[in-house]
């Protein structure tokens, strides 16, 4: 799903699922009740303001860790053993780290060359207030098919459907909300995305198996998502069409705006969908875009400083914001660059600490077999399956493991109930796949939230089709609809 890996890289046999006799279940569960209770109380009575400061979220998750660690030494886990799992997620997140580094550097370097600015002035005259969100969402499903990534999505149409969005006065939470959820759509249904392949691998399935049976829930979740978009279009009050030739006007003398410069995007999408490397990609996308920069926003470059390569430089590297003489557009035309990525990776970095620790104790098999434990029924054994994929994507931050850990514990359950692999593979990417972009502090939610610049809390409940699709998945067994049986041989 996410460019974390090419599917050749996910070494699935190899995926070790720790399981320590020693701990009980109450001993597993008293890191994660300390980390949920200590992030509730940040965000809903200190605002990270008292604490830590900005950092105070990926403080309380290394605390979580510390917490996790006095559980495993107490039951005889070694420090070698938990410091080898943290050292083996921080493995797995080493290509993210340097995406979200490109990904700033890429957001400085499309500014100060105009590419963004001429995506909002063409995307303003051709995406009216009254179509933008479910027109987003489809844009966002066709490019996430296309590339096999939501991450990908994000960081190049995600990037300027927030920028038009905003520029028409649509709340930035719904803008993220329609990219996310169209990305995510097209990110499962798409034969090039690693979970795609890898949810099937898991179950015992075939690929184009598991699309074609996970189409029965996704297409009618995202038939209601459009709906909702269209009522939310039509009953959103945003600036119209009667500010759009200001905004015009004042994108039209700041920057030097032409079709040439969509040159870069497209350059860039097509190494991707030609399935280059996703940092040769990017890192091509930076340095056009510099180059570009160069060639066609030269007073661009001399109003910033003095020197031009030193805008460059800064745009890659760090803050920068382009004036304009809308105020609006001012805030729109800001940049972050690297620097920007910086609280974003921290938080992945603190993160894959707690999940590892808590993956080498053993509490995550622990965990998830006392959920398997208690699915006497099919609906109870769907209910468990997204229990254990919702409650992993929490604790170990990471939706691979959210895939991988309940693939592996299940796999047996389904096939002694007589159901198919494919209720598996697609329940895992139902509740799995899709909601791993809910948790701030998950991979794919500190990705998304860095990249659209939206907090994962303002977003949240627009990424309709993010959360409906576990309801979805749950109401299908409940109703026992396409539930497919084992064909006995």
């Amino acid at each position: 799903m996410q460019d974390q890996k090419n599917l050749s890289e996910i070494d699935i046999e190899d995926q070790k699922i720790i399981d320590n006799k020693e701990l009980n279940l109450l001993e597993s569960m008293i890191p994660v009740v300390i980390l949920m209770c200590l992030l509730a109380y940040n965000i809903f009575f200190v605002d990270g303001q008292e604490w830590f400061g900005a950092y105070t979220n990926q403080y309380i998750l290394l605390l979580g860790g510390v917490v996790a660690a006095a559980v495993g030494f107490f039951n005889k886990v070694s420090l070698k053993t938990m410091l080898t799992e943290v050292w083996e997620n921080w493995k797995s997140v080493f290509v993210p780290i340097m995406i979200l580094f490109l990904v700033g550097a890429l957001a400085g370097t499309w500014l100060v060359s105009g590419i963004i600015p001429a995506m909002v002035y063409y995307g303003l005259q051709v995406l009216s207030p009254e179509i933008f969100l479910p027109a987003s969402v489809i844009i966002a499903a066709i490019i996430s098919i296309a590339t096999g990534s939501s991450w990908t999505t994000s960081a190049t149409v995600g990037i300027a459907l927030v920028g038009i969005g905003s520029a028409l006065g649509i709340p930035t939470g719904m803008i993220a909300g329609a990219v996310i959820s169209g990305a995510y759509f097209g990110d499962k249904m798409s034969p090039l995305s690693d979970t795609t392949n890898l949810a099937p691998a898991m179950a015992g399935t075939d690929l184009f198996t598991h699309i074609k049976y996970m189409a029965f829930t996704t297409v009618p979740t995202i038939l209601v998502t459009l709906i909702v978009f269209a009522i939310l279009s039509a009953t959103t009050e945003t600036t119209g069409s009667t500010d759009v030739s200001n905004l015009l006007l004042s994108i039209d003398n700041t920057f030097n705006i032409t079709p040439w410069l969509f040159v870069v995007p497209v350059l860039v999408i097509a190494m991707i969908l030609k399935k280059t490397k996703p940092l040769i990609a990017l890192g091509a996308g930076v340095v056009l875009a510099a180059v570009f920069a160069l060639i066609f926003q030269s007073d661009v470059l001399t109003s910033l400083s003095d020197s031009k390569i030193g805008t460059i430089i800064n745009s890659v590297l760090t803050d920068i914001q382009i004036q304009t003489d809308n105020e609006k557009l001012t805030e729109l035309f800001a940049s972050g660059g690297m620097n920007g990525m910086l609280w974003t990776i921290f938080l992945i970095v603190c993160a894959m600490v707690f999940g590892g620790i808590m993956d080498a104790i053993g509490a995550l098999a622990k965990i998830t077999k006392s959920l398997l434990a208690v699915a006497s029924s099919v609906f109870g054994l769907f209910a468990s399956t997204v229990i254990s994929c919702l409650g992993l994507n929490v604790i170990a931050s990471d939706q691979y493991l959210a895939l991988v850990i309940p693939g592996k514990m299940f796999k047996k359950a389904y096939e002694d109930k007589g159901l198919a692999p494919e209720n598996l593979s697609r329940t895992l990417e139902d509740s799995g796949t899709v909601t791993s972009v809910l948790i701030p502090w998950n991979t794919c939610g500190a990705y998304q939230s860095g990249v659209l610049g939206v907090s994962v809390a303002d977003y949240f409940v627009y990424a309709i089709f993010n959360y409906l699709s576990p309801f979805t998945t749950l109401l299908f067994a409940a109703l026992n609809i396409k539930i497919r049986q084992l064909v006995k041989k």
